[in-house]
């Protein structure tokens, strides 16, 4: 299908450095507060440690939100509270720092990037920095066409690997990964649903801003439609994202595989960045290690997910607005985590007791 050989990354992709671990924990064990005493803020300092390959553990300084975004054609079915080909919307709010991941970037300090994959408007409208990476103008209708072309798939991909290359030479030590889209979350679900084996019912969520119980239906359906479509081609995952995916996903496939490449860590948000993560494991099993699951969203997609990569939510706040709001929530957690591995002073070594004076000999006078 593509020139493209998505098996390169399970070579390329490595686990985070053991023994560096090992010596986190070691160092832990010495500090003045009790191992276990922080909870899991140990945890993810070790585990920080084994991604920087370094004790003690360097500050998170140079993080970053990464935004991929998208129209997908499904949301025409009436799946979404949000009418189809509007994501372009939300994206200006997030350009101009009036949406809640603007908000909380700016309160947190932390940059925001949107990259637009197939937002359904005049690419025109929006700085040539964020569309220089278009790959079409909103994706396919999931339940009865492709999502993407043979080489829509590939250049979405490929857009995705370019931008963390991007972020990692830039220095980002840390990305907060999510999405702006209309219709993303059923794309998500299928893809959910078709790599657990599960039914339509099982992974089909409320969505961003919660629907009725009939647009759930129409979901339900539209899901179980673009299943069907998904399940033959389960064995290559590239072809997978053309049939039911879609270019802002395909992208951020290609971005969390490279991320693991590059040894940058990352945050998933919600469904859609937990489904695309779920895609990257069936291509590399290790890269899972990683990524930190940020929040739990409480869309049955994103729980099914993370179980299978055995990735426990940093928080449980229910955060279903996207574009990376739940997992910024999250930053100052990992960012405390680093703090408290790195400065906690280690327990003083008592100095070993002066061996005690050996009496002198007495001479015997009667000699």
């Amino acid at each position: 299908m593509s020139s493209l050989n998505l098996d390169d990354f399970t070579d390329l992709i490595e686990r985070p450095d053991g023994g560096v671990r090992r010596d986190a924990e070691a160092r832990r064990e010495r500090q003045i507060v009790p191992p276990g005493a922080l909870g899991r803020l140990d945890e993810l300092g070790e585990w920080l440690a084994a991604a920087q390959s370094a004790v003690p553990v360097r500050p998170i300084e140079h993080p970053r939100v990464v935004l991929f975004a998208g129209d997908h054609g499904v949301a025409g079915l009436g799946v979404s509270a949000r009418p189809a080909g509007t994501a372009d919307q939300l994206v200006r709010a997030v350009l101009e720092g009036a949406s809640p991941a603007a908000v909380l970037a700016r309160r947190l300090g932390v940059p925001v990037r949107v990259v637009d994959m197939a937002l359904d408007c005049d690419p025109q409208e929006l700085p040539a920095e964020v569309v220089r990476h278009r790959v079409r103008r909103g994706s396919g209708r999931i339940d009865v066409e492709d999502a993407l072309t043979p080489e829509e798939v590939e250049a979405a991909f490929r857009a995705g690997v370019a931008v963390a290359d991007e972020e990692a030479d830039s220095g980002t030590d840390l990305v907060v990964l999510g999405d702006v889209s209309v219709g993303g979350t059923t794309a998500a679900a299928v893809l959910v649903a078709a790599l657990c084996g599960t039914d339509a019912s099982v992974v089909t969520g409320r969505g961003g801003r919660p629907i009725d119980d009939l647009a759930w239906m129409r979901k339900c359906a539209a899901v179980r439609d673009a299943l069907r479509r998904a399940r033959p081609v389960l064995g290559d995952q590239l072809q997978l994202l053309a049939v039911v995916g879609g270019a802002d996903l395909a992208a951020m496939t290609g971005f969390l595989l490279q991320s693991a490449v590059r040894k940058m860590p990352v945050i998933l948000d919600g469904v859609v960045s937990a489904a695309c993560a779920l895609v990257g494991q069936r291509v590399a099993f290790r890269a899972p290690d990683w990524w930190l699951a940020g929040q739990n969203s409480g869309e049955p997609a994103q729980a099914k997910a993370l179980d299978r990569m055995a990735l426990e939510p940093l928080l449980d706040h229910g955060v279903t607005v996207g574009e990376g709001a739940g997992a910024l929530l999250a930053l100052p957690l990992v960012q405390a985590a680093a703090a408290l591995s790195a400065e906690l002073p280690e327990t003083p070594t008592p100095e070993p007791e002066p061996e005690p004076e050996a009496e002198p000999e007495v001479s015997d006078q009667n000699e």
